[in-house]
């Protein structure tokens, strides 16, 4: 069952009512208060351009453990060779217009639309949101952006325009933020490739609350 969430009211259904595919909830605002109240709840937002907000809690969530993060020998020269300089909170708006606009495959258009943007924006304004830049010859190559709920950075989206400089951020990510865990909500190669690993939404909620 898909709840319409109620008009002007900061509530959200059991994250275990959600379908199979994770989907938990239509409506509702992208406002600050609202956007906490899912994270803390293990729920986010995921929809495209012209279709109603839809809240999302899967039954399963790719993770990283900071501490198991693998880094390959190719990475680790990259890192030790100082070919990138990172850094965070220092260019957060362009991180989020980049991840935006980046091409990606078997994807038409982009699912952070102008509206997500600006709530996001609005979230790092309050502390909430939190940026990581890759920067090469002073120019921005690569990062990451995401929500920090207790000691959680939970990834909405990463871009690169160089080779390895989402994987640089993402390393310095786990072994420099000193975050408990990295939430990455869903699998793909380049996140199992770097130690990503599935865990129940149960487990995942005990680390997000504890």
């Amino acid at each position: 069952m898909i709840f319409q969430l109620p008009e002007g009211e900061l509530v959200f259904p059991n994250p275990s009512l959600a379908e199979e595919d994770g989907l938990l909830a239509i409506g509702g605002d992208l406002s600050k208060d609202r956007l906490v109240l899912a994270y803390q709840h293990g729920i986010f937002p995921w929809f495209s351009e012209g279709d109603p907000i839809c809240w999302f809690a899967p039954p399963e969530r790719c993770v990283i453990f900071p501490q198991k993060v693998k880094v390959s020998k190719s990475m680790r020269k990259v890192i030790s060779d100082g070919t990138y300089t990172v850094t965070m909170n220092e260019a957060f708006s362009d991180v989020i217009t980049c991840c935006a606009k980046i091409p990606r495959k078997e994807q038409d258009g982009t699912w952070i639309t102008t509206a997500m943007q600006y709530a996001y924006i609005n979230l790092h304004r309050h502390g909430w949101a939190h940026s990581v830049e890759v920067w090469y010859n002073g120019e921005l190559c690569g990062g990451l952006y995401g929500m920090v709920v207790n000691g959680v950075f939970v990834g909405e989206s990463m871009f690169s325009f160089r080779s390895n400089a989402s994987k640089t951020a993402l390393i310095w990510l786990c072994r420099e933020g000193g975050y408990r865990l990295i939430d990455c909500q869903v699998p793909n190669d380049h996140l199992l490739s770097l130690g990503a690993e599935m865990i129940s939404r149960e487990d995942y909620m005990l680390i997000l609350q504890a």
